[in-house]
């Protein structure tokens, strides 16, 4: 997924002046060559969260949402209120109009009264977005870059859980990335309700038809867990 000299390199950057844990089995994972079964629940009513061949990636998950659908979106793992995780994946996207879309979230339950999506990425305003929201519900843009379709992105992130002082760290494409509040780790809501999970898939109605590919996702202990092919 990433390569192994930038993985290498997030790697030291991250852990520069501390010692990083040794790498240790996946917490969780979902190859799509062993299907569906490591989702909890698949959230799509067409029927379209399957699994395709990429000429570049192999078998890679395949996420269709139709015009107007709300969200095609598989359910991954629960986290704690006091969890330290690492994901990784890779993924790219072809949308069919200008709205924006989610294409990955820390969610929330229930919906109101939370942040109700506390970390999310997307494709919003036509620009790759990491955001987070509080615990008012209040948006915080944490992250950019050009949105380009059909190119594939790495992605990686470690999260604290915590309702005001959860922390997200963000590599791109095998980079530590600066976020836009000045520092390369944002401290805020990243676990809200009474019950946070993760998902990935497509999510916002629209009037046009997107898509998102998505290969191997990880969870573990290290950058390193989630980011070695």
């Amino acid at each position: 997924m990433f390569k192994s000299v930038a993985a290498a390199v997030a790697l030291t950057a991250f852990s520069a002046g501390q010692a990083e844990a040794s790498t240790t089995a996946l917490r969780w994972s979902a190859d799509p060559r062993d299907g569906i079964g490591a989702f909890k629940s698949i959230q799509c009513d067409s029927k379209t969260f399957a699994t395709a061949t990429d000429p570049d990636k192999g078998t890679v998950w395949q996420v269709t949402q139709p015009a107007k659908q709300e969200r095609c979106e598989a359910v991954g793992p629960d986290v704690s209120a006091t969890d330290s995780y690492y994901l990784g994946w890779s993924s790219k996207f072809s949308i069919g109009d200008a709205e924006s879309r989610y294409f990955f979230q820390v969610k929330s339950s229930p919906s109101s009264g939370t942040a109700n999506h506390p970390v999310v990425i997307g494709v919003i305003n036509g620009e790759l977005q990491l955001h987070s929201w509080t615990a008012e519900h209040k948006d915080v843009l944490l992250w950019r870059a050009k949105a380009v379709k059909n190119v594939w992105n790495d992605y990686a992130l470690r999260i604290t859980s915590g309702r005001t002082d959860g922390t997200v760290q963000f590599w791109f494409n095998g980079v530590r990335q600066r976020l836009l509040t000045g520092s390369d780790t944002y401290t805020g809501t990243t676990y809200d309700g009474t019950r946070t999970y993760l998902k990935w898939g497509i999510y916002h109605p629209a009037p046009g038809v997107a898509t998102s590919s998505i290969t191997t996702i990880k969870m573990g202990a290290t950058l390193a867990d989630v980011t070695t092919p």
